[in-house]
């Protein structure tokens, strides 16, 4: 996906309080960031941040990170929540592969994936953020009960998911080809701004949760 240039989206990322950019030096003690003690969890690859801020509004005793490596896309993140604040989340744009450099072991307690790149071709793979690489890299900084849950309709990549759950060492607690004609799994699903355009076409929406 191309993705356009915006000029202003650097000086807003540095300037936002929203933002950590000191990132590095934030490992093992990221619960000071917020001034408590609240779970943490972290969506990889939130776009604009819709789904992460519908979560930090409904449940204000967790404390959210939202990852998103490009800050075209992380300033429309930055618009959205200067127009409605919000104390417990953060963001930060870096690249997911660092995650186990600015985090120590067992730091977040829940990671979301929502329509990840499916990087289609099999010799990007191991980009592919249900990987058993990123898997690996989850394990370092996921509590040992923490859980992981990961939304698409690409069909081939959920298949693909499924299989890399065994492979990396993962247990599969649960998944669902159609999400929203599942009664169990959709309960109190909350939609991201793909979720919805997909599902409006028509288009399935697969779902899975995994720990360790």
């Amino acid at each position: 996906m191309r993705l356009r240039n915006i000029p202003a989206a650097a000086n807003a990322i540095a300037e936002s309080e929203y933002c950590v950019l000191d990132y590095t030096e934030h490992k093992g003690e990221w619960k000071e960031i917020f001034g408590n003690s609240h779970p943490l969890a972290m969506e990889i690859g939130m776009g604009k941040g819709r789904f992460l801020m519908d979560l930090a509004r409904h449940n204000p005793e967790i404390n959210y990170l939202g990852v998103e490596r490009y800050g075209s896309v992380l300033y429309r993140a930055l618009q959205k929540i200067e127009e409605y604040p919000l104390d417990n989340i953060r963001f930060l744009c870096i690249n997911a592969e660092v995650l186990p450099e600015i985090f120590a072991e067992g730091e977040l307690d829940k990671i979301y994936l929502n329509f990840s790149d499916p990087w289609p071709k099999d010799r990007h793979a191991k980009r592919r953020l249900t990987s058993r690489e990123f898997l690996a890299r989850y394990d370092k900084v996921l509590k040992k009960d923490g859980h992981l849950e990961f939304k698409t309709d690409n069909r081939p990549l959920f298949d693909f998911s499924l299989q890399e759950v065994e492979a990396a060492g993962w247990r599969l607690d649960s998944y669902t080809y159609d999400l929203h004609h599942d009664e169990k799994m959709n309960i109190g699903n909350i939609m991201t701004e793909y979720e919805e355009k997909f599902s409006s076409q028509g288009n399935p929406i697969c779902k899975m949760i995994i720990s360790r």
